[in-house]
């Protein structure tokens, strides 16, 4: 028995031969959206390459530690922990132990939780000093690049607005992540000078109407939307409103509550992805 079949169901629903090979130089930009739950996590491979943003909830860690190591992950070039909320980096201790990173990027923004304590106590162990994200600062991953775009200021205890948003370019091809940034975040991304067009945008804080304004989206114009979520999450996510925009610019939707872990490929020209867009357009249903 293979054992990536040792996995919790939500991360090995949508995984396929695709999905299941291991990266290597020349390979093109894989991006995977994995399906945590209620929470985030993407793996971006390039050219031998690996960076992994956020790591799900505080119980996801070893599992998402598994699907690195079934994807070849031996070593993380950049880790990113977009903000301090539980359901991002709840995780992100195990990968910090488990793998050698070599640029750890978080905001500078805390909480006095035992979740951050866990990841902040991590990097002392492992001698791994933090690097604040600079908007307009320039990284390279293979083939590939990516550009700091969020957080541009101050947003006083809203720990969402702080969240590290990166642009990656593969070629032609465009992929935005903002984490849980909300709408005074986007508003000061509109505002930076940065082209945020994108082909592939992963929806703000898992599809909710606190972010992903017109405004943003119009900027955006992306052709792929990725929401990560929860199946009956209490938050309602993917809100209603958020799920009409999308339609009504013509986006294609996949979503990791309904069809799992989703898995994007870049040649630098054209984006294929291991499973076809969810026709469903079902928002979610908060619980009281």
């Amino acid at each position: 028995m293979a054992f990536w079949e040792h996995l919790p169901r939500e991360l090995t629903d949508a995984l396929s031969e695709y999905a299941l090979g291991t990266f290597q130089e020349g390979s093109g930009l894989e991006v995977h959206y994995l399906d945590v739950g209620q929470g985030d996590c993407t793996l971006i491979l390039c050219d031998g390459h690996a960076m992994l943003i956020d790591a799900g909830d505080n119980d996801k860690g070893t599992a998402v530690q598994s699907y690195l190591e079934s994807q070849g992950v031996t070593a993380l070039d950049y880790v990113i922990g977009t903000h301090p909320d539980a359901d991002h980096i709840g995780g992100l201790d195990v990968i910090l132990y488990k793998f050698d990173c070599s640029i750890v990027i978080m905001p500078d923004f805390a909480k006095d939780t035992r979740t951050y304590d866990d990841v902040i106590q991590t990097m002392k162990q492992k001698r791994y000093k933090n690097t604040l994200p600079e908007v307009g600062e320039v990284y390279e991953l293979g083939d590939a690049v990516f550009t700091i775009v969020a957080p541009n200021g101050g947003y006083g205890d809203s720990a969402n607005d702080y969240s590290v948003g990166i642009l990656l370019q593969h070629g032609e091809n465009r992929f935005l992540f903002t984490g849980d940034a909300e709408e005074a975040s986007e508003a000061d991304m509109l505002k930076n000078g940065i082209e945020l067009k994108a082909d592939v945008f992963k929806a703000a804080h898992h599809g909710s109407r606190t972010a992903n304004t017109e405004d943003f989206l119009n900027a955006v114009e992306p052709d792929y939307v990725v929401i990560s979520c929860g199946q009956d999450n209490s938050y309602g996510h993917p809100h209603a409103e958020v799920m009409n925009r999308l339609r009504a610019m013509g986006a294609s939707a996949f979503r990791t509550d309904e069809q799992g872990t989703i898995v994007a490929r870049s040649d630098g020209t054209e984006i294929t992805f291991n499973m076809s867009p969810d026709e469903s357009w079902r928002a979610g249903e908060p619980r009281n």
